[in-house]
């Protein structure tokens, strides 16, 4: 009579079945939406390993989408590399932080983002890295890969969607698509079975829809366009 498989966690943490979702002994910060969290190894976003965020553009909901992780960071200050735009105090507070837990990175080349990175990494000094690079080398990654893993940082970079066709060393790769409610996210890579259904995650407004100032308009540029052509025939 045969003796029962061990487990593969009994041979090796970091080993798991194709068919489960790893459970190494890495750190994770849990995501604030369950039904995402539900499909992450170890349900949250591992600390000390790069993230992969593929979007279509920079500010489609990256860090709303954020918003929980980051707010639940320590009291270390967390890094903006590269951010698309300006932060300000509104956008900053909506996601938990405040102007002076903020470190604001610009860097005129790409190479000097990808040191100032690598840098903070091995500091160890900041409580998470959100990364926006438009292009990156797999050589680069691997760098950043080493240096996140010998950090506790969260450490997340923001790329371009046609990204996900490229190999990368990142645990985790997300591709985030805005919707009418928030976001839709594939999940392009994880340590585990894969999924072809994208996952609905609603998130709140921007501050700027909320605020009486600054209304944007709901309407489809199609929309526009019609309304604008029925008021000249009219006209």
């Amino acid at each position: 009579m045969t003796s029962p498989l061990p487990s593969p966690e009994a041979i090796h943490p970091s080993l798991w079945r194709a068919s489960q979702l790893a459970r190494g002994r890495g750190r994770v910060v849990d995501t604030g939406y369950p039904a995402l969290s539900s499909e992450l190894p170890r349900g949250g976003w591992p600390v000390g390993a790069l993230v992969d965020l593929l979007v279509q553009q920079p500010g489609v909901g990256e860090l709303r989408l954020l918003r929980p992780a980051l707010s639940a960071v320590d009291d270390r200050p967390v890094a903006f590399l590269q951010p698309p735009h300006t932060p300000d105090g509104l956008g900053l507070s909506y996601i938990g932080l405040s102007l002076e837990q903020v470190l604001r990175v610009k860097a005129q080349k790409t190479a000097d983002a990808l040191w100032s990175a690598e840098q903070i990494l091995r500091a160890g000094s900041c409580g998470a890295l959100i990364f926006w690079a438009q292009y990156a080398q797999a050589s680069s990654l691997r760098r950043l890969h080493l240096a996140a893993q010998s950090s506790q940082t969260l450490f997340v970079m923001v790329r371009p969607l046609a990204s996900a066709q490229d190999a990368s060393p990142a645990l985790l790769r997300l591709a985030l698509k805005p919707s009418a409610d928030g976001l839709t996210v594939d999940i392009v890579k994880r340590r585990g079975p894969s999924r072809t259904e994208p996952l609905p995650i609603p998130l709140q407004p921007t501050p700027v829809l909320l605020s009486r100032h600054a209304r944007l308009s709901r309407r489809s540029p199609a929309e526009v366009a019609a309304r604008s052509l029925q008021a000249e025939v009219v006209a």
